[in-house]
């Protein structure tokens, strides 16, 4: 078992969670992948992006089918700008490389927040250290585990525009 995929399953164990950490085959470097080898839907995916918020770097935690916004997310820690961070920067952050950065297992001062949009599925997958390594979990587990704030962190959906007018 790879170090980061004990860690994050030792950080399981520690909070009572009856989750077992999975080290697949394939990849689930991405929320795509990791939806195909699960055979779960891409929302079930939780996945972790570092962005960085006046530099100080933020781990966001929300759906595969979402995308983050980013002015939600500047807003929700009060900086005045954020940037995506770089793999080194992210690694530093989060001692996991990208791909497999696990919500679990994290430094104390790496500010978490977890998206509401996760508590719409019984059943979310986060990355458990390496690109191919998971875990099953809950919403309200993840919360409880990572002590995250939480936030509607999801860019809007596009604005369909008038609806048509079957008159004209």
């Amino acid at each position: 078992m790879h170090p980061n995929v004990a860690r994050v399953q030792a950080v399981l164990r520690s909070s009572g969670s009856a989750a077992e950490v999975l080290e697949l085959p394939d990849s689930t470097r991405t929320s795509a992948e990791a939806a195909v080898a699960l055979g779960v839907a891409l929302g079930q995916i939780a996945k972790s992006l570092v962005f960085l918020v006046d530099d100080e770097p933020v781990l966001a935690v929300l759906s595969g089918a979402d995308r983050l916004d980013t002015e939600r997310l500047r807003r929700h820690v009060g900086g005045a700008g954020v940037a995506r961070a770089d793999a080194a920067r992210v690694r530093d952050a989060t001692g996991y490389p990208i791909g497999g950065v696990s919500p679990l297992g994290l430094p104390a001062t790496l500010r978490l927040v977890l998206d509401t949009a996760l508590a719409d599925y019984p059943v979310v997958w986060a990355a458990a250290g390496t690109p191919n390594a998971v875990f099953p979990t809950t919403y309200a587990e993840l919360a409880d585990i990572t002590g995250a704030d939480t936030a509607d962190l999801r860019e809007a959906p596009p604005d369909p525009g008038p609806p048509d007018d079957p008159a004209l």
